[in-house]
């Protein structure tokens, strides 16, 4: 036998191995792909990637053939990818809005090839996920300018819903109306409260009446039924194309940076993590003199960082409060445990909603 006849018969038994071992690799693909829809979690991550194949890649003992088994490694993870996404198609995502609001193009770049699913409002797209007609809903908690959505936090307080990632989405705001429309027309603009409030300047300067709309896209809708040439609405390009209106002026946000982070809530908690550096938590304290101080001391000498700490009332009690809280460190550790420990001493309601690697832009 030649050492050409040799090598192949090496290669083709390597090659039987990899195909069982292939098999094994995309059925545990297709389980995370399963627990990705259930949590509602998205399938790109490409720090993680990163990550997985720094660490293989050490694995390899001959450093001639490092950068040839990178290029394999990297091979396997957008074949899993392809196959993730081809699982995931039919995955129910909801929103609240029409086609076209911010909400829906937050959905669409997080899971684009899921349907997303339309509803009137933020309760509505929160319930079918309680209810199990949608996997995951997107709701906004917070804008760079115009600050929190407080129904949002209200529902995650209230609710049941688990927060599985958060993802910062650049938010343009422009001026729309029907075709034919000129500016000196315009007396009247439609939107949502917060994009109204991030062109606050904008609006003051053209000295229009300012009208509140259930959403952005909901406001572009009404203003292509109508016909009307003295009322424009503010919303994306998207709800534009959408509903045939023409852009009278682009980026009219008071900010060039404006940005809504977006929440993805699912019904079942991600795992526990030891990667994990960030949690939400909500919590009230106990009616005594000097608890919330008590509460915020232990969460810092137990090496978490506040980030964020937001009280709303909690409609029980008048003047009663409870407090939502956005913190950096692995909560699943044994600091973790102990933090959580301490806090039931000075709350009687402490709850984690999230926890999660890191935020995303996009």
């Amino acid at each position: 036998m030649s050492d050409l006849e040799k090598a192949r018969q090496i290669i083709n038994k390597v090659d039987a191995e990899m195909a069982k071992l292939f098999e094994d690799r995309m059925n545990a693909v297709k389980m995370v792909a399963a627990y990705k829809k259930q949590h509602g979690l998205q399938i790109e991550d490409i720090k993680r990637e990163e990550l997985v194949i720094q660490k293989n890649a050490e694995l390899l003992k001959n450093e001639e053939l490092r950068s040839y088994f990178v290029n394999f490694l990297q091979s396997n993870m957008d074949i899993s990818k392809a196959y993730q996404h081809k699982l995931l198609e039919g995955m129910h995502v909801a929103f609240s809005g029409v086609e076209g609001a911010f909400a829906n193009i937050a959905a669409n770049k997080i899971f684009p090839d899921a349907v997303a699913v339309p509803h009137p409002d933020f309760k509505a797209a929160y319930n079918s996920v309680v209810n199990g007609a949608c996997e995951c809903v997107i709701l906004p908690i917070e804008n760079s300018y115009n600050g929190d959505v407080g129904q949002v936090m209200d529902l995650i307080f209230f609710g049941s819903l688990y927060v599985n990632g958060i993802y910062d989405i650049e938010i343009v705001q422009n001026l729309l109306a029907i075709k034919g429309t000129t500016m000196d027309e315009v007396k009247e603009v439609i939107s949502h409260p917060q994009a109204l409030g991030q062109c606050a300047q904008y609006i003051k300067k053209h000295g229009f009446q300012p009208i509140e709309a259930v959403n952005t896209a909901v406001a572009a809708k009404m203003v292509a039924e109508s016909g009307r040439h003295d009322i424009a609405a503010i919303g994306s390009d998207e709800a534009a194309q959408k509903y045939g209106l023409k852009k009278l002026e682009s980026h009219i946000n008071e900010k060039s940076n404006n940005t809504t982070r977006f929440a993805v809530l699912s019904r079942s908690p991600k795992a526990p993590s030891n990667v994990d550096k960030q949690f939400i938590m909500l919590f009230t304290v106990n009616n005594e003199a000097g608890s919330l101080g008590k509460a915020i001391s232990i969460i810092g000498e137990n090496g978490f960082n506040l980030r964020a700490l937001k009280s709303r009332p909690t409609k029980e009690l008048v003047w009663s409060y409870y407090f939502y809280a956005e913190g950096e460190g692995n909560i699943n550790s044994e600091m973790g445990k102990k933090m959580l420990k301490e806090l039931e001493e000075y709350c009687n309601n402490v709850r984690i909603v999230g926890s999660f690697e890191r935020e995303i832009s996009l």
